[in-house]
Order: structure tokens, then sequence, then C-alpha cells
């Protein structure tokens, strides 16, 4: 169980050797971040964008460190070039700078050039909150618009299999719904039932799946005691399976500015994972998600 960042940092560092991170279109936020990651030992960033804008942004941070730059004006020539470099070696995840997620991704799901694999690619972000006791992952509330059964179904598999990265041997999946029963006109509750009977059938495998459950019992044990709803995953879920990209948005956005909760977050599924954060991103999120994908990728 990881409780924090923290503690993801401190295992980062222990590593003999840093990741390195190819920043597309490096912007203030994205340059921040990268350079207190490699601050903190976490990650070796390679800069690629506007020459001119990258060097006057480092020595405004007053960095006199020979950071590789790779100047490009064009930010679908950035893109093309930050996914040639995980390619060819020689970077081992991406962020997300001042660039257009479309953009960006339409490099990576090149399929002669870029880094698409037979997996649907999803989000995860995960949440250190004040009021919850371990990292939390939300999924999906960043690619993944409406998501049926059968994607909902690699959704929690993606996680699943980053978890396992992360030294969990069976992490625990809450199937988030409106309500805990099954209701054929509340489709996220069919879908639920269902992820769960694949779980226990041994078709999700290396993990626990819980659902329908609703936010409340899923995040409070006292909650699913009262309504005498009875699951080890209520109250100690490691991951959130919310039921749209609407959801999942609006929820991992409340825990960030409501809830006082500190935020990572990357998309797996490809060859390396990218990290990608809003555009309101601090450059503090920033070197979090490059934390999270240098463990997890580890």
């Amino acid at each position: 169980m990881i409780k924090n960042f923290d503690e993801v940092i401190e295992r980062v560092r222990a590593f003999k050797e840093m990741k390195r991170c190819a920043v597309c279109m490096a912007d203030e936020a994205a340059i921040g971040g990268a350079i207190e990651a490699e601050k903190l030992g976490l990650a070796w960033p390679i800069f690629v964008g506007h020459e001119s804008e990258i060097k006057e942004e480092l020595k405004k941070l007053g960095v006199d460190k020979d950071y590789e730059i790779i100047g490009v004006d064009e930010d679908s020539k950035a893109a093309e070039k930050v996914v040639e470099l995980v390619r060819e070696g020689n970077a081992d995840f991406i962020l997300k700078g001042h660039i257009e997620t479309a953009v960006l991704m339409r490099a990576v799901v090149d399929k002669e050039k870029g880094l698409r694999t037979d997996k649907l690619m999803t989000h995860m972000s995960f949440e250190q909150m004040p009021t919850y006791h371990k990292l939390i992952t939300i999924t999906d509330g960043g690619m993944c618009m409406y998501p049926d059964v059968e994607q909902k179904q690699k959704i929690i598999e993606n996680a699943v299999e980053i978890y396992r990265n992360l030294g969990y041997a069976r992490p625990k999946v809450a199937v988030l719904s409106a309500v805990e029963r099954v209701n054929p006109k509340m489709q996220s509750t069919v879908d639920a039932a269902e992820l769960k009977r694949r779980n226990q059938e041994g078709i999700i495998k290396n993990c626990l799946v819980e659902g329908p459950i609703s936010f409340d019992l899923a995040y409070k044990k006292g909650a699913a005691e009262i309504k005498g709803f009875e699951s080890e995953v209520a109250g100690d879920p490691d991951i959130l399976l919310v039921p749209d990209i609407q959801a999942g948005n609006i929820l991992d956005k409340s825990f960030n500015f409501a809830g006082g909760g500190k935020m990572a977050g990357f998309i797996v599924g490809a060859k390396c994972l990218i990290v990608l954060t809003s555009r309101s991103a601090s450059a503090e999120e920033k070197y979090y998600s490059i934390a999270m994908a240098a463990l997890a990728q580890h």
C-alpha cells in the first residue's frame, strides 16, 4: 500500500538510474515540474519545443545545467519528436507541455511511427486525499468518453497492471454508480454487476471487483456499515472505476480543488506512459505525475 506521494518519491529516488522524460512543447509549468523532478532525483528531462523560450524559462529559474533541448517550432513536429525519442530508446516516457492533447495523441497512435499497442489507451489519476488512508485512483476521467462494458473491462485491466507494477498483489476495484442495486434502466449498474461476475469467474484477473457501489460506500467503511453493505472493497478501494468521462472529470477536480487533494495522472496503454495533466495543473502536480510514471514503469 502506498500512502502518499512522498513515499512514491522516496521509492523512485532509490533507483540506480533516473528515467528520462521527454517534455513535449515545454512551457513554464512543464519545465518547472520537470526541473523539480530532476532535482528530487526522479527523472532527467529532455526539452522539446521553442528553443529560445525554453532557454529563457531555464534562465528565469536560475538553472545552469546542461539539459538537452531539441528546438522544434511546430506542435505536430514536437509530438513526432518525443514519440521518436521513445521509439529509439532515448526517453522512457512523455510529459505533455503546451500542446493540444489531440495533436500529441495523433503522433502517439500513428500506425507507422507511433506508440500504439493492442491495448485500449486509458487515463489514470492518483489522488492523495486528507480524508483517505492511501493513494486512490480514478479511471477513466480523461480518455474514454462513454465506455461500454467491454471497454470498462479493459480500463480495469490497464489499472490493475499498473498497480501490480507498483507492488499490489490484488488491488481492490470499486465500480461506481449512484446506487448499490442493479437497475435495468441504469446502465452503469448493469455493467458493474457484469464486471463483478467476470472477476468472480476469473475473466478479470489479479484484482477484487465490487459493484455496483455508490461513492459514499466505497470511500467510507462507516457508510457501508450503516447501509448493511458488506464487502472487502467498501472503505478500502485502490481503484475507482467511473461510469463515464464526465463523472471521472468531476470527481477528479472535486478531490483536487474542493477536497484539498494532491493529484498525479498519466495515460496507459501505449508503449510508454504519457503524463497528461490539466492545463491548470501546477508544477507540483506535474512532478508528482513524473514520479508516479517513473515508479509505475520501473
